[in-house]
């Protein structure tokens, strides 16, 4: 039997990004496409309650071809688990998450629907991508008419390839995080990093000018480039503008000599 790849992205069901990555993939295997109806950037691993239960199919045609989809008012790690569970025939073999607007590196990872969707994948035993392309930061919550997947969509099929031939990973593995500069053509390098401790995107203070007013926050790209870990995914991103591939675990234990921190808490 071919492959099985689930597919979802967290910008949403129409999501440009997600056509890319459906082209990318298309002839790889069977595809299984699930994505959230609306926008929903910014979600990390979340299962919200608020979530109504339906699962409803939709036709997507790219390049002249239709394909079967499902959408559904939740989260994109909720698409990713409601696939797997209630919609796939069978266990997939890979789950792709993107292609995204925006990049997703450091600290700032954790906040990531695209990457929370991945890890979801990867927490239920099967290989998972996390693709992200550097866009305009006015294009991370809109859909952005003038990007170039072509690269983007070019790298998402080297890795997909890669995964589906390399299983099972290292036990510890459960997501490629996959950034990929606006710069990148098919001859890019790409590095193995690892996440920075530092963050990427800054919380700025909100601004209104009433109290009834909406309080948003905004957010900023802000990059200490000499304290930057030379084998970080910030460094190779911003620093060398090459593709930064993170592999990401579920394990959120810090890695430190635990029987000495016990003693230092002890003590």
């Amino acid at each position: 039997m071919p492959p099985l790849i689930l597919v979802t992205n967290d910008d949403g069901i129409h999501s440009p990004g997600l056509h890319a990555a459906i082209g990318a993939l298309s002839d790889l295997g069977e595809l299984l496409i699930i994505a959230p109806t609306h926008q929903q950037t910014g979600m990390s691993r979340s299962l919200p309650p608020t979530f109504d239960g339906r699962i409803l199919p939709i036709e997507l045609i790219h390049k002249d071809r239709v394909y079967h989809a499902y959408h559904m008012n939740g989260s994109p790690a909720q698409c990713v688990l409601y696939g797997v569970v209630d919609c796939a025939q069978r266990k997939p073999d890979l789950v792709v998450s993107g292609i995204n607007y925006g990049e997703n590196l450091g600290n700032s990872t954790m906040v990531s629907g695209t990457v929370g969707a991945a890890l979801q994948g990867g927490d239920m035993g099967i290989p998972s991508l996390a693709v992200s392309l550097e866009t305009k930061k006015e294009y991370h919550y809109n859909h952005g008419p003038d990007v170039d997947w072509d690269a983007a969509g070019y790298w998402l099929r080297f890795f997909a390839q890669r995964a589906l031939s390399t299983t099972p990973w290292p036990e510890d593995v459960a997501a490629l995080k996959i950034d990929i500069p606006a710069s990148a053509t098919p001859e890019t390098p790409w590095r193995i990093t690892r996440q920075s401790r530092q963050p990427y995107y800054i919380s700025l203070p909100t601004r209104r000018n009433r109290a009834e007013e909406p309080r948003v926050m905004d957010y900023d790209v802000r990059v200490e480039v000499e304290k930057l870990e030379p084998d970080s995914d910030i460094y190779a991103f911003a620093v060398d503008r090459v593709i930064s591939v993170t592999p990401l675990s579920v394990n959120l234990t810090a890695r430190v000599p635990l029987p000495e921190f016990e003693r230092q808490l002890r003590s």
